[in-house]
């Protein structure tokens, strides 16, 4: 039976960031495998058509790991974003000039992401077991002893869980998880524009839900449109020709006629907040932890700071020493060591969440009360820079991850 440090059983975004990491920090003194049931020629539903928005602050992560100038190749900026609620007043605009950086955040397309990583991790000193997958956990007090499905049995000292959302590992170890149904779901597709995007994403708040339209290559733009069930099962069924029409007066006309629309992916939308992130051996991390709302694009970045905060827990003291002073191999699957790691992430967690979960409610509702708070929310956030700095510092990334 091999030993390993750490194992992480899932090797789409989240897990492979924290692989590569553990990989980059913790070289030689840590021993790593990732588990992961899909080959990523093989439509691996962790790296399909879709994209995602990296925030700044994500992308300084990334950077930190030597992940970042690989992924460039394969990402559009983010220069300005436009926030707008249909047929009202209200709007706002921010600017990366008027911040100071070079881009607000990038949009990264899945598809290249997982060809990338994938390479990455087979190439490295990780253990990538791919295709194979985890049916049986066993904890003892000093080790996670797991069966995988080809029939391996392998031991570590911590089991990270990185399964997604609708995470078989945190069913199989009894980590609980509340949960709360918007009653939206996302159509997702990427589309083409008359006019150029010119790296400029759009949050518009229409009355079926949340659009949201991100700049992508070759000027394309990716498309999550957040509507009811019933209002997304007619639309997916829709011609080509209707859906764009459906679309275009729910968007407008803010880059002329849109011309065309790629395949149409639905997915329901649910808050999935784990009660706990720890447990004895083990950890939990981005969709597995939580899983947000797509509105301002928070759920991967969030992922992102807790491989972060779990990276450099694991690696900033590779040794420990006794009372005696004699040095031996940090054990990282201590339960006060992985405690700290929970703590640091509570108050993250907590803001990025409630920002979420307000953000659905206030716009999703077309009652005037809702409907005029938010109008005079966005105007006030337009014109003053010391109410936009808190919201746009989190929607950047730019979130304190330390105890």
């Amino acid at each position: 039976m091999k030993h390993y440090d750490v194992v992480i059983a899932g090797g789409a975004m989240v897990g492979a960031t924290l692989a590569l990491a553990l990989d980059k920090l913790g070289g030689d003194d840590l021993s790593v495998a990732v588990i992961e049931p899909y080959p990523v020629e093989k439509s691996h539903p962790g790296f399909d058509a879709r994209a995602i928005a990296l925030s700044y602050g994500s992308v300084q992560i990334l950077d930190s790991f030597s992940l970042w100038q690989e992924l460039q190749p394969f990402v559009t900026p983010i220069k300005n974003i436009h926030v707008s609620d249909r047929g009202h007043v209200g709007m706002a605009e921010f600017s990366a000039a008027h911040q100071g950086v070079d881009a607000l955040g990038y949009v990264v397309e899945l598809a290249d992401v997982g060809q990338l990583y994938h390479a990455r991790l087979a190439a490295s000193g990780v253990d990538f077991k791919c295709p194979d997958s985890v049916v049986n956990i066993e904890r003892t007090q000093d080790t996670n002893l797991i069966t995988l499905a080809s029939g391996e049995e392998i031991s570590c000292r911590l089991f990270v869980v990185a399964d997604g959302t609708q995470s078989r590992c945190c069913e199989k170890l009894g980590l609980t998880a509340r949960e709360y149904d918007f009653g939206q779901v996302a159509v997702i597709a990427n589309i083409v524009t008359e006019s150029g995007h010119n790296n400029q994403a759009y949050e518009r708040f229409t009355e079926f839900g949340p659009l949201a339209l991100l700049p992508m290559s070759e000027q394309r733009m990716s498309l999550v449109w957040c509507m009811s069930p019933e209002q997304a099962e007619e639309l997916s069924l829709l011609p080509e020709e209707a859906f764009l029409s459906r679309l275009q007066d729910g968007f407008g006309w803010r880059l002329g006629r849109i011309l065309q629309v790629g395949e149409r992916i639905t997915y329901p939308l649910k808050l999935t907040m784990r009660d706990k992130i720890i447990s004895h051996r083990v950890s939990v991390v981005g969709n597995a932890a939580q899983t947000l709302h797509p509105v301002a694009g928070q759920g991967f970045n969030l992922g992102i700071r807790d491989v972060a905060a779990l990276a450099e827990l694991l690696t900033e003291d590779k040794q420990s020493e006794t009372g005696c002073g004699v040095s031996h191999a940090k054990d990282v699957g201590n339960y006060s060591f992985l405690n700290q790691y929970q703590k640091s992430r509570v108050h993250d967690r907590s803001a990025t969440v409630d920002l979420t979960y307000t953000l659905v409610r206030v716009f999703s509702n077309n009652q005037c009360p809702f409907v005029v708070t938010r109008n005079l929310g966005l105007m006030a956030v337009d014109t003053s820079t010391s109410l936009a700095s808190p919201f746009l510092l989190r929607t950047m990334g730019l979130v304190e991850r330390s105890l």
